[in-house]
């Protein structure tokens, strides 16, 4: 057969762009079986490194993907995306996304790119060769070219958490962050503390701005004047809740109460106030957020606000099946609710 033929055999054309190589062009061109393409496709593990790498660099420079589902047709794997998976709540929004995904026979890849050099390029290059479905971006964020390389390969994008301004053509799913930091704060000011500490998560991150942006809104209702050396910095970790609270209670006049961004700094705190002999809430009362399983547990039982995490990883999950099968979202920007959870971390200060 004439090259010129066969080419007309493996390639298929679309009506307005180039032809599009084949399983079978790439198997001639990297020197394997049309079936070791396959299984590289397929993200199998039965490959050796060396030629894994040959094939998922002729699959990135040809543009290989799949072909997409018919409309109507069920995805079959989507990716789940976060910046690093070592916190509870990485577990909460993993479990409501793989609810979903059990329900409708679909296979979740879960990835974690920890803002090393490269990892979001090698991402990349799986998700071609396993031909994604669908990815789930949680409280990360990812350079623009891959954006329009997620475009190009026709895999719908949804954001979960965002962690700036998306962009208005990718759907977003969050919650209502500033509600629940002035919730939190409103808790305390009816309390009766005036003197209220804030350990704020990472600022590059839209959800950390909107729960300041809610503690400095109910102080400012409130008629309570926000003291700028209150706010000290955190990164949602127990270490910085730890180490918050230390310069806190290391003011001339500290605080009679702490809100954390999060549960696992309320917990580093809680901890820093029992290593000086301090009780909660009789010497300072704790607001955490998240409401992840264990502060129920905690001693004392936390008081926090609750984010709805699985429900999140959810409507994530949903919108982008909807989105493979073709099916728009009702609204581009979702926020579920938060709502405040009183237990035992918080009372009056002393003399009220």
């Amino acid at each position: 057969m004439a090259p010129d033929a066969a080419q007309r055999k493996t390639a298929t054309r679309s009506p307005d762009g180039p032809a599009k190589v084949t399983i079978t062009e790439i198997a001639r061109e990297a020197g394997v079986s049309v079936p070791t393409v396959s299984r590289v496709v397929n993200g199998r593990s039965d490959v050796s490194p060396a030629t894994r790498a040959k094939v998922e660099d002729l699959l990135h420079r040809h543009g290989y993907r799949r072909k997409p589902p018919a409309p109507g047709d069920r995805a079959a794997l989507i990716d789940l995306v976060f910046n690093d998976l070592d916190s509870p709540w990485a577990v909460e929004i993993i479990r409501g996304v793989e609810e979903v995904a059990h329900e409708s026979g679909v296979g979740t890849v879960v990835s974690a790119l920890h803002d090393r050099v490269g990892s979001a390029q090698q991402w990349m290059t799986n998700l071609r060769a396993r031909a994604s479905d669908g990815v789930l971006l949680v409280t990360s964020v990812l350079e623009p070219v891959f954006h329009e390389e997620l475009r190009r390969l026709g895999v719908p994008l949804v954001v979960i958490d965002p962690a700036g301004s998306p962009a208005s053509q990718e759907p977003t799913i969050g919650a209502t962050n500033w509600a629940g930091g002035m919730a939190a704060t409103e808790h305390l000011l009816t309390l009766g503390h005036r003197r209220i500490g804030f350990i704020e998560g990472p600022p590059r991150l839209l959800c950390s701005r909107a729960r300041l942006d809610g503690y400095r809104a109910a102080l400012d209702v409130a008629g309570v004047a926000v003291d700028d050396a209150l706010i000290v910095p955190g990164d949602f970790y127990h270490e910085s809740g730890f180490t918050g609270c230390n310069q806190l209670l290391d003011l001339a006049d500290p605080p009679t109460a702490v809100f954390a961004a999060s549960d696992q700094m309320a917990l580093g705190a809680i901890e820093a106030l029992r290593r000086r002999g301090l009780r909660v809430p009789e010497d300072m009362s704790v607001v955490g957020f998240d409401d992840l399983p264990e502060v129920r547990w905690s001693s004392p039982p936390l008081t926090t606000v609750r984010q709805p995490l699985a429900d999140m990883g959810k409507l994530g999950a949903r919108t982008v099946l909807d989105l493979a099968r073709s099916v728009a979202p009702a609204a581009p920007r979702v926020e579920l609710a938060t709502e405040l959870v009183v237990r035992a971390s918080t009372a009056a200060p002393r003399g009220v």
